[in-house]
């Protein structure tokens, strides 16, 4: 709290402000008008990216001096550019916050949210747009510590009781390494849960699971059908 005051403070939000300044919000096309009051009701709909196509994405991260993250990212946001139409966007992106090495091993929620833009003007090839997409992560990531509420507290866009501020289109990469917990003689089995929810218009989450990736896309029944 006393790190994050003063002039530094100040220069955190100085960075997103001129970083966000007049982002358009992004409206995909949907299945049916956006209600007055969001329901956060919510369905998904999974896949799998299977570990040859994901080796040759990682080829690419590395050729491009990028990560596997910023590969994906890049790919969704002309995904979203494409059903759009739009070339100026925002995309929120968890992070985990732990930018010390003290902070590895401590049991709590760090977890913070920054919001990457998407710009795709000028028609870029998807080796430039992932070259924006590094340098806006890049940029992003040395200003992390300003957490969401106190940036959208800074900002103050127009609230509205259908909508999220900033962002209304997530992704969420998932790659720490998971074990299963021994317990003794208690044998333990992983059980999916029924997820009848979706904080965002549409999020897409990915997670490595030896070398392929699961994925699912969770979005808003008020406005799409599946």
């Amino acid at each position: 709290r006393q790190w994050l005051s003063g002039e530094r403070l100040a220069g955190e939000v100085g960075y997103w402000r001129e970083a966000l300044a007049g982002m358009p919000v992004l409206e995909l096309p949907a299945d049916r008008v956006r209600p007055v009051v969001a329901s956060f009701r919510g369905e998904r709909v999974e896949f799998e990216l299977p570990v040859a196509l994901v080796g040759q994405l990682k080829g690419l991260a590395r050729r491009e001096r990028a990560t596997l993250f910023m590969v994906l990212l890049a790919g969704f946001e002309v995904l979203l550019w494409r059903y759009s139409g739009q070339e100026d966007f925002g995309v929120g992106v968890p992070i985990a916050g732990r930018t010390r090495p003290e902070l590895e091993g401590l049991i709590g929620f760090f977890v913070n949210t920054l919001v990457m833009r998407a710009r795709l003007e000028g028609q870029p090839s998807f080796k430039e747009h992932l070259a924006r997409v590094r340098q806006a992560a890049l940029g992003a990531y040395e200003h992390q510590e300003l957490p969401f509420d106190k940036l959208v507290e800074e900002l103050n866009p127009p609230r509205d009781l259908s909508r999220n501020p900033l962002f209304e289109v997530s992704f969420a990469m998932q790659n720490v390494p998971r074990q299963r917990p021994q317990l003794g003689e208690l044998l333990l089995e992983q059980k999916p849960l029924a997820r009848a929810a979706s904080k965002f218009d549409l999020l897409l989450v990915a997670e490595e699971d030896a070398g392929a990736l699961r994925c699912s896309f969770q979005y808003a029944t008020d406005l799409f059908d599946r």
